[in-house]
């Protein structure tokens, strides 16, 4: 990760447009957000359960102001016809983007777990590096999230049922599953108060990524 905003969303697809949603993320929407001016990379997880087809997108920014920039909102208002078929079919659709505010570790891994917060941590370079110190944890990057410009009104957020948010984003990238549940067990004892008011902790496993240099040469 090189920028220093983040863009989050979470969404719930049916199983019978399970392949139409996966074609649109792959071969066009995520393309399409990374040519975007001011957007670097996105990578696009599924949560690994066999009950719901529940995705996580992780789009890395140059910088928060990108998420009301010009470029982005033209795009938000001038949706492709994929994604006017698409954006209506989500469910508990979540989306909030800000500022990260601490980062430690090297690397990706594969294997995931993204908690949206409600309480940010006080020492948020501090907690995360205690994380990253964690047996076969390799990054762990903490954000805050920008309401104001997560929340500018679009033809694209529109076109959705329902948009969930949340105060800031605690990201832990695992080797496997087992340092994930280790890291959430250290989280626990150093951090209650964060992990108290959080969402689940899902696991979620690496789909797919694309880097904005790789698609700028396609």
């Amino acid at each position: 990760m090189r920028g220093a905003g983040f863009l989050a969303i979470w969404s719930d697809v049916d199983a019978h447009d399970l392949t139409d949603y996966r074609h649109w993320l792959t071969r066009e929407h995520t393309t399409e957000r990374v040519t975007t001016r001011g957007f670097l990379a996105s990578r696009v997880f599924r949560a690994a359960r066999d009950d719901i087809n529940r995705f996580f997108i992780l789009y890395e920014l140059e910088a928060p102001e990108v998420l009301d920039g010009e470029a982005y909102l033209a795009r938000l208002n001038a949706p492709t016809p994929w994604s006017q078929r698409i954006m209506p079919k989500l469910g508990n659709f979540i989306r909030g983007g800000g500022v990260t505010v601490a980062r430690a570790g090297r690397g990706e891994g594969a294997t995931i777990v993204a908690l949206r917060v409600e309480t940010l941590p006080a020492a948020p370079q501090e907690l995360a590096e205690m994380l990253v110190a964690c047996d076969g944890v390799a990054a762990v990057q903490i954000g805050a999230t920008d309401e104001a410009r997560t929340s500018v009104r679009t033809t694209e957020k529109g076109m959705r049922k329902e948009e969930g948010f949340f105060a800031g984003l605690l990201l832990v990238e695992g080797l496997d599953v087992g340092s994930l549940q280790g890291a959430l067990s250290q989280l626990r004892t150093i951090a209650p108060d964060v992990l108290s008011r959080a969402s689940e902790a899902e696991i979620y496993q690496g789909m797919f990524a694309i880097d904005a240099r790789i698609a700028d040469g396609a």
